[in-house]
């Protein structure tokens, strides 16, 4: 009987053992996305306006070959966003050709972009990306909300205080910055790619920025880490472009709930104490 339970605490020991190592290796094979700084994260948050041009620039000019945006060009001058001038939005629209029509003669044509129009990109609808490219290439219209990452605990009660809702920013930041050559011993297919952040390290997409690939005019680093921020930020102000007035007007609630429970508790005390008074209770 010893003999038996003895085996079975050896097996329960080496089947903890197993599953906390293989715990450990998955950890160290898939690490969560370090938590990044954003102005916008917290109540009182904002966007940065230069940052969020900058990123509009990168999409234009690396993510919109693959990736949708879904929004139209008045967008980018609406408050809380980009805030570009109407004449900056006319000029860039301008730039692009979109199809209209039919016309007279039933026929599809060309025509410069209006503000009203939505943002073009490469390809005319996603499954001729994915035919294009191999892989379905995800709209970012709002994709820093639909990307995301288990914090596991204690992390997401201690979110819960500060209010960190970036998990999505901080998972596509880190996918942009987590790009290496496959550890030895380790196989991509053809096609694919090694990403450590990645869940199963094997992503289609082929690593999309470089340093010295998008030259800015301001003077901002031209790095991938910089790169990655700025379109970070711009996603997140299209998945949320209401953001700041939302955190306006939760200040102010709270600021009015404030107001009013401590006018509560006043009349609270001037009903009480003149009750008291009249039946004979003596005030505290």
């Amino acid at each position: 009987m010893i003999k038996q339970i003895a085996s079975l605490g050896l097996a329960a020991a080496l089947s903890l053992a197993a599953a906390g190592l293989s715990r450990a290796e998955d950890a160290h094979e898939t690490p969560k996305p370090p938590e990044q700084k954003w102005s916008f994260s917290g109540p009182f948050g904002t966007f940065d306006r230069a940052q969020l041009q900058r990123g509009f620039q990168v999409y234009r000019e690396v993510c919109s070959n693959c990736h949708s945006l879904s929004i139209p060009f008045r967008t980018l001058a609406e408050p809380g966003g980009p805030e570009f001038t109407q004449a900056q939005v006319k000029a860039l629209a301008a730039e692009y050709k979109v199809k209209d029509g039919p016309n007279d003669a039933g026929e599809m044509f060309e025509r410069p972009a209006l503000p009203s129009d939505k943002i073009p990109y490469a390809f005319d609808n996603p499954q001729a990306a994915a035919a294009a490219i191999g892989a379905y290439p995800p709209p970012m219209r709002v994709l820093a909300k639909a990307r995301t990452y288990e914090r596991g605990f204690p992390l997401f009660l201690w979110d819960i205080v500060t209010q960190y809702q970036e998990q999505g920013q901080d998972y596509i930041y880190a996918i942009l910055n987590g790009y290496e050559e496959p550890p030895a011993g380790v196989t991509i297919d053809p096609g694919l790619n090694y990403n450590k952040y990645m869940p199963g390290h094997k992503i289609a997409m082929a690593k999309p920025l470089s340093d010295d690939q998008v030259t800015y005019a301001d003077g901002s680093p031209q790095t991938v880490d910089q790169y990655a921020r700025d379109v970070v930020s711009f996603l997140s102000w299209a998945a949320d472009p209401t953001l700041e007035e939302r955190k306006r007007i939760g200040l102010r609630v709270m600021i009015f709930l404030g107001v009013f429970f401590v006018l509560l508790l006043y009349v609270k005390k001037k009903l009480w104490s003149e009750y008291d008074a009249r039946v004979g209770i003596p005030a505290h």
